[in-house]
């Protein structure tokens, strides 16, 4: 594709009966300006593999294309699949895959590590797809995600303002804005602006590979009940008295009265750790 004009998603949704489907969370990021913005924050490598999650009609699919050396298009909507193809007409360097991303094997997917993702995904997957990307036995070097801007927000809080889902991805890698993007950019326009999050994924997660199933099951326990104290959220999720909960904490280091947002990433390993030895 050596002359890219600029795609016609309300034309080309005429021409195939299709309308934006609610329930898949549809809003088609149709804006040039936009779409070379995400691209530019991918930093794409010409040798790179690329995974985009819900192409949709193909209009980042299209830029994707011109700067990587394969596409792999995982699109649920079987509808659209039509108008995709036509939307990307010769390019020889994409597969279209007909599926659900959340229930693919990312192994079976892609099996070169350092791959890159790069999508505008539904607001409503957002959780879920990044877990499934960052757990996958084979994991991506970066991924570059346009998202509802409050998300975005929530995964970059630092201590004070933490959540579950901003610890999942910050034990991985480090998350930052790369672009705002306003809703008018979006086809439908979505009622909020969104954000294109760059995530570069270290070499090592934060906490050793064999504490994250620890990990992962005492934050969640503690942000469960994330307005009451530590002492009394761990308490309650591991059926300890409180004092051995207390205890827990104490040999940490970590002041039982205070709450999971508080915590840093350091802390939470400092936990882990105190956890491991008490319970093996």
């Amino acid at each position: 594709m050596t002359d890219l004009k600029p795609l016609s998603v309300p034309a080309l949704m005429r021409k195939y009966g299709l309308s934006a489907r609610k329930s898949l969370g549809q809003n088609f990021l149709l804006d040039e300006t936009a779409l070379e913005r995400v691209v530019a924050a991918a930093e794409i490598p010409a040798d790179a593999t690329v995974l985009e999650i819900g192409p949709g009609l193909g209009s980042l699919t299209r830029h994707l294309a011109r700067v990587a050396a394969h596409v792999v298009a995982v699109e649920l909507d079987g509808d659209i699949l039509p108008a995709l193809q036509e939307a990307l007409g010769d390019a020889q360097n994409v597969t279209i895959i007909h599926g659900d991303i959340l229930q693919q094997e990312m192994a079976g997917l892609i099996d070169e590590p350092g791959y890159l993702v790069v999508a505008n995904i539904p607001y409503y997957i957002t959780s879920a797809v990044i877990r499934h990307l960052l757990e996958a036995p084979v994991k991506p070097a970066r991924l570059v995600l346009t998202m509802q801007k409050e998300v975005a927000e929530r995964i970059c809080a630092r201590p004070g303002d933490l959540s579950l889902l901003a610890l999942s991805v910050q034990v991985y890698g480090a998350p930052r804005p790369a672009a705002r993007i306003p809703a008018g950019a979006f086809y439908p326009p979505p009622k909020v602006d969104s954000v294109v999050l760059r995530v570069d994924l270290y070499a090592q997660p934060r906490i050793p590979e064999d504490q994250l199933d620890a990990f992962f099951h005492l934050a969640k326990l503690a942000f469960a009940q994330k307005r009451k104290t530590l002492r009394n959220t761990l308490s309650a999720g591991l059926h300890w008295p409180p004092e051995r909960a207390a205890a827990l904490l104490a040999e940490a280091g970590i002041d039982p009265m205070r709450r999971a947002e508080t915590l840093s990433l350091d802390e939470w390993a400092q936990i882990v750790s105190a956890f491991r030895r008490e319970t093996l």
